[in-house]
C-alpha cells in the first residue's frame, strides 16, 4: 500500500499533466522551441515533453537547458522523450519512453525514484505492465485518428481510453488527434490530461491555442 507522501505526489502529478505539449521540429513552422514553448506556457500548458529525433546530443542538451529554465519559471513539468542522458544533463523532471525504448526497470535503476517516468501504453495490457513495473504516468492513444505519428496504430476511441483509465491507478494522458473541441471528452472518461502536438505547435498563436484548450477542458 502506498504511503501518504506517495499519494500526495501522484495528486500533484495529475495536476501537472492536464495540458501536456509535445515539441516537434517538423510542425513548428520555422519557429524556435523557446518561442513555441514560452507561448504555450503563457497560455496554460502544464507540462512539456521535449521531443526531437533530428538534433545531435549537443543540440538536444543546449535546447533542453533553455526549455528547462522556461518550465521552471512557469512551474510546469518538463520531461525528455527517450533520452536519459539528456534528461540528466538538463536536470529535467523525468523522461517519457515508448514500448521499444529502454525498458522501464533499467530507466528506474539509472534515474532513481526522484525522476518521473512516463510510458506509452496503447492497450490495457501494456498499461497494467507499465504500472506493475513502476511507471508514474501513462500516455495512451491514439484516442482519435492522427496524422502526426505514422506508427500510431488504430484509434482507441474514448471507450478504449476509458477502459485503460478504469484498469490502472496511474494518471493517464490521452494522446492522438486531440483538439480543443474534443479535449473535454477525453477528460470526462477519466484521463488526467491531454497531450497535444500539432494543435499547439502548428498553431499560428500557441498561446491562444493553449488558452482555448484550458477553457474547453475546464480548470477544475
Amino acid at each position: 500500500m502506498e504511503d501518504k507522501g506517495r499519494h500526495e505526489t501522484r495528486r500533484d502529478l495529475r495536476k501537472k499533466l492536464k495540458l501536456y505539449v509535445i515539441t516537434d521540429p517538423e510542425l513548428s513552422r520555422g519557429r524556435s522551441y523557446r518561442e513555441i514553448v514560452k507561448e504555450a506556457l503563457q497560455g496554460g500548458a502544464t507540462a512539456v515533453q521535449f521531443r526531437d529525433k533530428t538534433l545531435s546530443t549537443r543540440g538536444l542538451v543546449d535546447a533542453g537547458k533553455e526549455l528547462r529554465q522556461l518550465t521552471w519559471e512557469y512551474e510546469a513539468l518538463f520531461v525528455v522523450n527517450d533520452r536519459l542522458d539528456v534528461a540528466l544533463a538538463v536536470n529535467a523532471d523525468g523522461i517519457h519512453i515508448g514500448q521499444e525504448d529502454m525498458p522501464l526497470p533499467e530507466c528506474r535503476r539509472i534515474l532513481g525514484d526522484k525522476y518521473v517516468i512516463g510510458v506509452s501504453a496503447g492497450n490495457v495490457e501494456e498499461a497494467k505492465e507499465a504500472e506493475k513495473l513502476g511507471a508514474d504516468y501513462l500516455g495512451s492513444g491514439p484516442v482519435y485518428l492522427t496524422s502526426t505519428k505514422n506508427d500510431a496504430g488504430s484509434p482507441l476511441g474514448v471507450e478504449g481510453l476509458a477502459e485503460i483509465c478504469r484498469d490502472v491507478e496511474l494518471p493517464v494522458v490521452g494522446i492522438g488527434g486531440i483538439e480543443a473541441g474534443n479535449a473535454r471528452e477525453v477528460i470526462r472518461v477519466g484521463a488526467a490530461g491531454v497531450a497535444v502536438i500539432s494543435a499547439v505547435v502548428s498553431a499560428g498563436e500557441p498561446r491562444e491555442a493553449c488558452r482555448e484548450f484550458r477553457e474547453k477542458m475546464g480548470d477544475d
